[in-house]
């Protein structure tokens, strides 16, 4: 009796083994991201990306601090004082296109920035429903006082890439930027629900989360066919 007693336990934990071993659904479909038919190489790549995201936030986030801001009030700051030198005219939009954020939250930002009298806003005398931004001296004299030590901790970051792999690397998060957005229509589109419709992030550009999809409204012609595509695999 202890004998096959033993081997039906065996029996169970050689079931629970092959079970736990079974191969997950794929989690992408396109053939130019498998390698040899598997995603896990994809699956490395995402959760990588939130690793790296996580320390590059805390690396955005010790800039800020040392001049006495958070994270976004830094970035908001030092955009608009290299769009100044490169562009001029720098405006709210602008600093949302170039930071991929919405106006509204943009606005939000930069009137903090205002009230601490870290930028100036004037109107354009050429278009006066224009507020044109600009980093007063006391914000062009905390930049300067971060820079010696934000090239230190940036050269640092980024010091594992050549000119080569930076410029690639920025070509396809810029890529990937767009194809998210796309992605995230695409998502909504698929959601549960008699009426679907994009819920934005109050961070997102508003103009690139597309319109409100409701029972008598069609998707994009691109959702639509991504949102077959899928149905047919099996994959939606």
């Amino acid at each position: 009796m202890p004998v096959q007693k033993t081997n039906v336990r065996e029996k169970v934990a050689r079931h629970s083994s092959s079970q736990s071993r079974k191969k997950p659904p794929l989690t992408i479909s396109r053939p130019e991201i498998l390698v040899n038919g598997s995603d896990r190489h994809f699956r490395r790549l995402v959760h990588s990306l939130f690793g790296f995201l996580a320390r590059h936030e805390a690396v955005r986030g010790g800039h800020a601090a040392r001049i006495g801001l958070v994270g976004i009030e830094y970035t908001t700051l030092i955009s608009i004082r290299h769009l100044d030198a490169e562009e001029g005219d720098v405006n709210v939009n602008r600093v949302a296109d170039h930071l991929h954020l919405s106006g509204a939250f943009v606005t939000t930002i930069t009137n903090k920035l205002l009230k601490r009298g870290l930028i100036h806003k004037s109107i354009d005398p050429e278009d006066r429903r224009r507020v044109k931004l600009q980093v007063s001296e006391k914000g062009d004299a905390l930049l300067a006082e971060l820079a010696p030590i934000q090239r230190q901790v940036n050269d640092v970051e980024f010091g594992c890439l050549n000119q080569t792999e930076f410029l690639q690397l920025l070509d396809m998060v810029e890529r990937l930027i767009t194809s998210s957005e796309s992605a995230v229509r695409l998502q909504a589109y698929l959601a549960d629900g008699s009426s679907p419709k994009v819920v934005t992030h109050p961070r997102l550009r508003s103009s690139r989360a597309g319109p409100k999809l409701g029972p008598d409204s069609a998707p994009p012609p691109r959702a639509r066919g991504m949102a077959k595509r899928a149905v047919n695999e099996g994959k939606a």
